[in-house]
């Protein structure tokens, strides 16, 4: 049973694939908390998925929409304005990335431009365009709470990345920027947030992946953040327990991000060399 710090608040969540995503166990703590909550997906990735599943188990609305699309997030922004019966909204998540280079296996150094694109537009443009047809349409109410997920390849590099590291970085200034217009003009917070490597369907695609999943694990004085603690966590950030945090990039990582050398992974490598 949660503790009910969403009661009563109203919000978008986008990118539910499966138990394995983070936009999919974000949307169950929120509704344990006691958040109304709008489900999305592009229409394709409704049909692959398990989002249906989701919206049955939390008694929400689906409604599939092209983010990279204006008209799209309109449309929606529509749909929930009539779902919910008010204007306006108190949180929304962003949790979608794709990049075409990775699944056809383009190294940096060789990309496909129009995959490219394809990857920016999808992963980092789309979270522009939400937030700047919201910011039109004055979609959020005072003190409301946006979250989009990054990862530390914004900062550092991680060869296998490839692109999306370009997108998470420009994600990451896309927040900042945002975060000023919208916290000087009605106290919106909006934030990113740099998990730990988890295995979600669009993760687990990237060459070498588990690897660096142990690899982090071992790095990280915590070990790697469970993505129920971070579903937990994205909860308190649309909460007024977090009122005055805006404009940030947040490690949930498990100190992995500030850490150099851990006495765990010497260990490791000392007994593979044994």
């Amino acid at each position: 049973m949660g503790s009910h710090i969403l009661k009563g608040k109203k919000g978008i969540i986008f990118g539910a694939l499966n138990e394995q995503s983070i936009a999919w166990q974000v949307a169950l703590k929120c509704k344990q908390e006691g958040a109304d909550i709008v489900l999305s997906n592009l229409p394709i990735a409704i049909r692959f998925s398990d989002t249906e599943v989701l919206a049955e188990e939390i008694d929400a609305p689906l409604f599939g929409a092209d983010i990279t699309k204006t008209e799209d997030i309109e449309q929606l922004f529509t749909f929930c304005q009539k779902h919910f019966k008010r204007k306006k909204i108190d949180f929304i998540l962003h949790s979608v990335a794709n990049s075409l280079n990775i699944r056809k296996k383009h190294p940096y150094t060789d990309l496909n431009y129009d995959y490219y694109v394809k990857t920016l537009d999808v992963s980092a443009f789309s979270f522009h365009k939400i937030l700047q047809i919201a910011y039109k349409k004055d979609m959020l109410n005072e003190w409301a709470s946006v979250i989009a997920m990054s990862y530390i390849a914004a900062q550092r590099i991680f060869p296998d990345y490839n692109e999306m590291s370009d997108a998470k970085a420009l994600l990451e200034g896309i927040a900042r920027n945002f975060g000023y217009h919208y916290g000087i003009r009605r106290n919106v917070r909006i934030n990113t947030i740099s998990q730990s490597p988890t295995a979600t369907r669009a993760g687990s695609g990237i060459k070498g992946f588990m690897e660096f999943m142990d690899y982090a694990e071992h790095m990280s004085p915590l070990g790697n953040a469970p993505v129920q603690d971070l579903a937990s966590f994205c909860t308190m950030l649309f909460s007024d327990y977090t009122r005055y945090i805006t404009m940030q990039n947040i490690f949930h990582d498990g100190g992995f991000s500030k850490t150099g050398l851990s006495e765990k992974l010497v260990n490791k490598m000392a007994r593979k060399k044994k």
